[in-house]
């Protein structure tokens, strides 16, 4: 069983036109619409229904509360290596680009938790380039299990992994996983991934379901907007999520929108979308995935993140570094892009609470019998 069947269906032009042809009607039908379906999806992305981003913004905001209260719970990336085997021609890692690599022994990792551990944040992103002879499954495991004593909630950003792969690192403490898709047009991703890895599409695509069935708690999916047309990568997320959520009802499944950020390399995203566009996309993906999580990271400037807040947002990061041992103030290889939101942790608890917003460390404590190393 794979999403990629549907996946395919997605760029038939049927769908593209779907939300480009909506009109205000289908628009306000999608807005009153209690369990809005795909064409409801199709009408709240659709360019008509730009001017009802006030309506859409206060729908998210009733239906964000109903289910998740005023709570945002925070995260930081750890970064462990930046070597990388592909030519992805968007991102600063590639390993044509021809900037300082590192990697972190686990030793080494396990300071650059404890550092992060000291501003109280209790939930970690462990984050690799895509180089898996390096950086491979046993190497982030042996992390993970250092790690682990400190964080309750430990996830993974890394290359595409089997199913075994992803049952070793949740044998190792790890609970929850991030895959980007990166852009869910077949034909434009071969040109995004000439080499490497990363170009084997469906195995990618496929990964977060391989994470479902190896135990994951929690799967963070999305499309990295910029590559293409954010419509038509938006709905295809929602539609992947929707997926997921149908065939593995207990893990808890979120989204990110990461928009195109300035990184090593000259390359410029083909379709930018706007601080508008951006809210569509969130307000929308809220209506159609009222118990999704939606992620929205430091890619985005202070007073946008803290404007986002009401409208749908579940998890922030918060005390960033994108570089390799950037936590511990060591020599740290470069970052994989330009952050535009800075602040450090209690900078964020800060603006949190004066939106009316509790801040959340910790909302996850895992049985003494699943430890690692436990059978």
């Amino acid at each position: 069983m794979s999403f990629a069947p549907a996946c395919a269906a997605l760029h038939d032009g049927e769908t593209a036109r779907a939300i480009e042809t909506a009109d205000e009607a289908a628009v306000l039908r999608a807005l009153d619409a209690p369990a809005p379906g795909p064409h409801d999806l199709a009408a709240l992305l659709s360019p008509a229904a730009a001017a009802h981003l006030e309506a859409l913004a206060r729908r998210a905001h009733e239906t964000t509360v109903r289910h998740f209260g005023r709570t945002i719970q925070l995260f930081t990336p750890l970064y462990l290596s930046n070597h990388c085997t592909n030519g992805c021609v968007y991102c600063g890692f590639n390993s044509a680009n021809r900037i300082p690599r590192a990697q972190l022994t686990p030793p080494q990792a396990l300071e650059e938790g404890r550092a992060i551990a000291a501003t109280g944040l209790r939930q970690l992103l462990l984050l690799t380039g895509e180089a898996p002879a390096r950086a491979g499954t046993d190497y982030i495991a042996a992390c993970a299990r250092l790690l682990r004593p400190l964080f309750p909630s430990l996830a993974v950003e890394v290359h595409a992994l089997s199913e075994d792969d992803y049952r070793v690192l949740v044998r190792a403490g790890v609970d929850g996983m991030t895959m980007f898709q990166e852009t869910y047009d077949r034909t434009l991703y071969a040109t995004l991934h000439p080499r490497g890895p990363k170009r084997d599409y469906a195995w990618r695509l496929d990964a977060p379901q391989r994470a479902c069935r190896a135990g994951m708690r929690t799967v963070n999916i999305g499309a990295l907007l910029g590559l293409a047309p954010w419509r038509l990568e938006v709905f295809a997320t929602a539609m992947h999520a929707r997926y997921l959520q149908r065939h593995h009802p207990g893990v808890d499944l979120a989204i990110s929108l990461p928009r195109m950020r300035p990184h090593a390399g000259a390359w410029q995203p083909a379709h930018p979308l706007t601080d508008s566009d951006l809210v569509q996309a969130m307000t929308a993906l809220r209506l159609f995935l009222p118990q999704a999580g939606i992620t929205i990271s430091t890619r985005e400037s202070p007073t946008l993140r803290d404007n986002l807040v009401p409208l749908g947002v579940t998890r922030m990061s918060a005390g960033v570094s994108t570089a390799v041992g950037g936590h511990t103030g060591g020599e740290a290889g470069t970052g994989q892009f330009e952050i535009s939101d800075p602040r450090g942790v209690q900078d964020m608890c800060a603006a949190l609470r004066r939106r009316g917003y509790q801040p959340v460390f910790k909302d996850w404590e895992p049985l003494a019998d699943a430890a690692p190393g436990a059978a």
